[in-house]
């Protein structure tokens, strides 16, 4: 089996696919385009701290590892939701619907 590389990923401490030199994990850009639809020109427009060459270096790495980028980013999402269960109902949000209610 060969080792395929890409241009612009490396993997970071937490074991992350992550775009060398921007800070910027590879799922993020992947989300950016799954759950908005941007193209990479977008992508651009809208973080342009990376370069064309990086944002589809991320995509084919997403690509090619997708089940487990999906997987990290479900865990991600489930991690996220236990910890804010557990700080319980905004203040902000409580006085809003009190306001909301004595209209």
């Amino acid at each position: 089996m060969s080792v395929v590389a890409y241009p612009h990923i490396e993997i970071d401490a937490s074991g992350e696919p992550t775009i060398a030199g921007a800070n910027t994990k590879v799922a993020i850009v992947a989300m950016d385009r799954l759950a908005y639809h941007w193209d990479a020109d977008e992508i651009q427009r809208q973080r342009p701290h990376l370069s064309l060459g990086q944002i589809y270096s991320a995509l084919a790495y997403y690509y090619d590892h997708e089940v487990e980028i999906n997987q990290s980013i479900a865990d991600r999402i489930r991690r996220e939701d236990v910890a804010l269960s557990k700080l319980g109902e905004s203040r902000v949000k409580a006085k809003l619907e009190l306001k909301k209610g004595a209209r």
